[in-house]
């Protein structure tokens, strides 16, 4: 296992280290489960009393704590700890432990066009016409379709699915079990159906008999921008005519669906069992909560901030923070929520006003 100096990892990070800056460190962990050649991981006071139960000699600390107080011959001081983990966390990795190189165990088409250094693990598939750029590490029992492109410096964790004619940019990141470009979820009647009526009447009776579905074909792909990750089990479905598109930086957690014709800015962020309905548009910087649902063909601005379980029926300006079902300013859904929590002894003290008041007209 390899290790660092403390001072080359304080000048990793940007920071300074302080005490013995040469010790040694080979990994990181817990404070209270620190053996004495790795860093310590005490971001926080309350993480910090934990040093006193393991053999941490060094840890990284907040800005102005105490080092020496804690018994440590040395520490990474950080004005924001948790983003300095970013970094130390990066050379700290030792990776997925794929091997290098191309598996003779592979299915890879002729026509597919393969990078230098690029890694492609045993039972994956690369179609027909695919394209993987250079230093792409493809893992094992992956499948990537006909007509698909991949950029330079990719990691397709085992087992993860991209359908034909996507397209990732550099560094895109998908984990174990994700499906890029699975059709759409898309189907007409010939007549409105039930629940185009309902939806436009808002309650009103659904159509008397059924129809059968047809389907719409999805004839667009997927489109990840420049460094996207996407979680494990996570799917995102192809465009109907055009692309679904995630922008560039936005990272998406597991188990989230995103429907087809999606168009996700730069810089979002969205959480676990997420789901998108068809042609919404979510701006840049975006955090949708986890258990966040977002109805669709709707428009959410810049910088907007759901908070969990949010559900979302209407657009949303840019900048605003909302939360609940439906969604509503933040602010204004706590006030609603504390009302909720009244109502029980609001309806305890109105029965007895009507009993009160009724007793002289029965006495009349």
């Amino acid at each position: 296992m390899t290790s660092h100096r403390l001072d080359a990892i304080a000048k990793a990070l940007g920071l300074e280290a302080v005490g013995r800056t040469d010790i040694a460190l080979s990994g990181v962990a817990e404070p209270q489960d620190c053996p004495a050649d790795w860093l310590a991981l005490a971001m926080k006071p309350d993480y910090a009393e934990g040093l006193a139960q393991g053999q941490a000699r060094a840890a990284i600390l907040w800005d102005g704590a105490d080092w020496q107080g804690y018994g440590l011959e040395g520490a990474i001081l950080a004005p924001r700890p948790r983003f300095a983990l970013s970094g130390l966390s990066a050379m700290m990795d030792p990776g997925a432990g794929y091997a290098p190189g191309i598996s003779e165990m592979t299915s890879i088409d002729p026509s597919a066009e393969i990078g230098a250094d690029v890694s492609i693990g045993a039972f994956a598939v690369i179609g027909a016409g695919a394209k993987i750029g250079a230093g792409t590490v493809i893992g094992p029992q992956a499948f990537v379709g006909a007509e698909t492109v991949i950029g330079e410096g990719g990691l397709i964790h085992a087992g993860a699915r991209i359908g034909a004619r996507c397209t990732l940019r550099d560094r895109v990141i998908l984990q174990p079990g994700a499906v890029i470009g699975g059709d759409g979820f898309s189907f007409v009647t010939p007549e409105a159906s039930g629940a185009e009526k309902a939806r436009e009447s808002l309650g009103g009776e659904a159509a008397a008999e059924g129809q059968p579905w047809a389907r719409i074909h999805s004839l667009g792909g997927v489109t990840l921008g420049d460094d996207v990750e996407v979680g494990a089990n996570t799917t995102i479905d192809r465009g109907t005519v055009r692309d679904t598109r995630i922008g560039r930086g936005t990272k998406i957690d597991s188990l989230v669906q995103v429907g087809h014709n999606v168009v996700v800015g730069e810089h979002s962020l969205l959480c676990g069992l997420v789901g998108i309905g068809g042609s919404t548009e979510i701006g840049s910087f975006v955090v949708l909560g986890g258990k966040t649902g977002v109805s669709d063909n709707l428009r959410i601005g810049d910088n907007v901030i759901c908070g969990g379980a949010t559900v979302v029926l209407s657009s949303i300006p840019k900048g605003r923070v909302v939360l609940g079902y439906p969604a509503v300013k933040m602010d204004q859904q706590i006030e609603i929520f504390k009302a909720m929590r009244r109502l029980p002894r609001l309806a305890r003290e109105v029965a007895a006003l009507r009993k009160a008041v009724s007793k002289p007209a029965a006495s009349e």
